[in-house]
C-alpha cells in the first residue's frame, strides 16, 4: 500500500508542476509578479515562509483549479433509502459522482474557466472554495503535495526566472489525456532555460 501512495502522491504532483510551469512561462505577466514575489524570500526561506506567499498560493491553487492531477468522476452509491442531495432525491443503491474537472469549469462560478488567472484567488467567493476539488476530501497526501509545489515553484522560478516556452513546443503537446488521473498528451513540456 504504501508504493501506491508514494506513486500517486508522486505522478500527480509531477504532473501539477509540469502544467503550473507551462501555464506560468506563457504568460509574461503572471510569471513576472510571481518572480517578484519569489525574490523577497530570505535564502533560509521555509515552507512556513512560503506558506505566507499570496501570490503563490493563487498560482498554485490555479493550476490545481485548471490542470486538477485526478480530475476524473469518483463514483459512490447513495447508502440506505436515499437522501436528498442539492434539492433532488437520490434512491438507496443509485450511484452518484463528482469530477472535478466538470466542478472548476463551471462559467457560473469561474468567470472565464479556461483561462488560467491566479489573480481569481485573491478574493474567492464562498462558491469558488466549495466547488474547488484538487484533492479527495480523504487525501491522505494532500499536505505533502502542496509542501511540494511551494517548494519546487519556488526553487524552479528562483531558479530559472528567465525561462520560456521552447520555440519547438505545440499546445498540442500538453493536451489534457483523462483517465482517472490526467496526463499530458506527448508526455513532455518544452521549457527553455537561460
Amino acid at each position: 500500500n504504501a508504493q501506491s501512495y508514494i506513486i500517486a502522491g508522486s505522478d500527480t504532483t509531477a504532473q501539477t508542476l509540469t502544467y503550473l510551469v507551462l501555464a506560468v512561462c506563457k504568460d509574461s505577466k503572471i510569471k513576472e509578479r510571481l518572480s517578484a514575489e519569489l525574490f523577497t524570500l530570505p535564502e533560509n526561506y521555509t515552507d512556513g515562509t512560503l506558506k505566507e506567499l499570496k501570490y503563490l498560493d493563487a498560482v498554485i491553487k490555479e493550476a490545481l483549479r485548471i490542470f486538477a492531477p485526478a480530475p476524473a468522476a469518483l463514483p459512490r452509491e447513495v447508502p440506505g433509502l436515499g437522501c436528498k442531495i442539492d434539492g433532488y432525491w437520490m434512491p438507496g443503491g443509485a450511484t452518484v459522482s463528482t469530477a472535478a474537472y466538470s466542478m472548476h469549469r463551471d462559467p457560473i462560478i469561474f468567470t472565464d474557466p479556461e483561462r488560467f488567472n491566479p489573480s481569481r484567488w485573491e478574493a474567492p467567493t464562498q462558491d469558488m472554495k466549495e466547488a474547488f476539488m484538487a484533492f479527495g476530501a480523504v487525501c491522505l497526501g494532500n499536505h505533502l503535495a502542496e509542501m511540494e509545489l511551494r517548494k519546487s515553484v519556488t526553487k524552479f522560478f528562483r531558479s530559472y526566472p528567465n525561462a520560456r516556452v521552447s520555440e519547438g513546443f505545440c499546445d498540442d503537446d500538453m493536451e489534457q489525456m483523462i483517465f482517472f488521473l490526467m496526463f499530458p498528451k506527448k508526455k513532455r513540456c518544452l521549457i527553455e532555460l537561460s
